[in-house]
């Protein structure tokens, strides 16, 4: 079922409370999905997501698991390729780096090696973002990384609707889903509808339509791109957002239609810029526009640095709106003509 936002309706959820309605309806339609994770059961339930749903559905179903990642990754696995629909909840992405045996040698891999016999209809769910002083190892946005690996979804919400869309799309599919979600996005809270919808994989949607420059940008990142657009409009310049919610499938066609009636293109992501997501990105556009373009692509991401922890130090590390309008406006400052594109 595919539902359109409902601006209208009065109904609004959080973003947690988004992601514990599909967690809900989801559990109590199928007997097969389990979730489990460190601090699932507890007051908070892993940032709201998963509160007193082991009251609704018992702890045969909402799991505790130790400090043992490695191996309860190779469970959840287990339990996927014998019948179950496992989630796995992580609450720092960083925790996913002692997963990686299991995630990139096998859970990735089942269903491409036995020619589709084998399927793992498994979710991996992790919290990354800005840690509030949570430093260099609870902190990490590691998009790219985990973008590289074939066989694995990548979805990043950016809005509540979205959230509980992408999560009932991910637990229906019969291979593995890495759902990341920005600490940011928490609190948002926004029209979700009660009714059970999907959201389909690969494709992007169009936040607000512009002319002069597309931002095509990532999870939390959509935000600060429409906080922009807004600041930008009242300067004269109009701004397309695009939000991609999923980097795997990606929606290729979505960018390139943007960045072809624009011609000018904003990259804004929470991650690294050296490797990372906006540099497979800016190389896709690239490839289809390269002689379309008025000026160069800019990338807006973050330092090549570890995350510092120090709360000053943070503010300068972590971009946002301030940083999108300086380059926008810096972009249609600079002059476009053909003999100077590029330079």
């Amino acid at each position: 079922m595919s539902v359109e936002r409902n601006l209208e309706n009065s109904r609004q959820l959080t973003y947690t409370q988004a992601i514990r309605e599909a967690l809900f309806q989801a559990m109590k339609k199928d007997s097969s999905i389990c979730i489990l994770g460190q601090g699932i059961n507890d007051d908070i339930g892993i940032f709201g997501t998963t509160t007193d749903l082991y009251k609704q559905f018992g702890e045969e179903r909402t799991i505790e698991t130790p400090l043992a990642e490695a191996g309860m990754m190779g469970i959840a696995a287990g339990m996927a390729l014998n019948g179950l629909k496992p989630i796995y909840f992580h609450i720092r992405v960083d925790f996913l780096m002692l997963t990686m045996d299991q995630i990139v040698n096998h859970i990735s891999k089942f269903s491409y090696m036995s020619g589709g016999q084998c399927n793992v209809p498994m979710v991996i769910w992790a919290a990354t973002g800005k840690g509030w002083g949570s430093g260099a190892q609870h902190s990490q946005a590691l998009q790219g990384l985990f973008m590289h690996i074939p066989g694995l979804k990548i979805v990043m919400p950016s809005n509540p609707f979205d959230a509980k869309g992408l999560m009932l799309t991910a637990i229906e599919d019969k291979n593995p889903v890495l759902i990341l979600e920005h600490r940011d996005n928490f609190n948002q809270k926004a029209y979700v509808p009660e009714d059970m919808y999907k959201i389909p994989f690969g494709q992007g949607r169009v936040c607000i339509e512009g002319k002069d420059i597309t931002i095509i940008a990532v999870s939390e990142m959509v935000l600060q791109a429409i906080k922009a657009a807004e600041k930008l409009k009242n300067k004269g310049i109009s701004v397309e957002v695009i939000d991609l919610r999923t980097l795997n499938p990606l929606d290729k066609d979505i960018m390139i239609k943007s960045a072809l009636k624009t011609k000018r293109v904003i990259i804004a992501d929470t991650g690294w810029k050296t490797d990372g997501v906006s540099a497979e990105l800016s190389s896709i556009i690239y490839d289809n526009l390269y002689d379309k373009l008025l000026c160069k692509i800019e990338r807006i991401a973050l330092p090549d640095i570890p995350t510092p922890a120090s709360y000053s130090l943070e503010r300068a590390f972590y971009k946002g709106e301030q940083d999108i309008c300086f380059v926008a406006e810096r972009m249609m400052e600079e002059s476009c003509s053909e003999n100077d594109r590029f330079k």
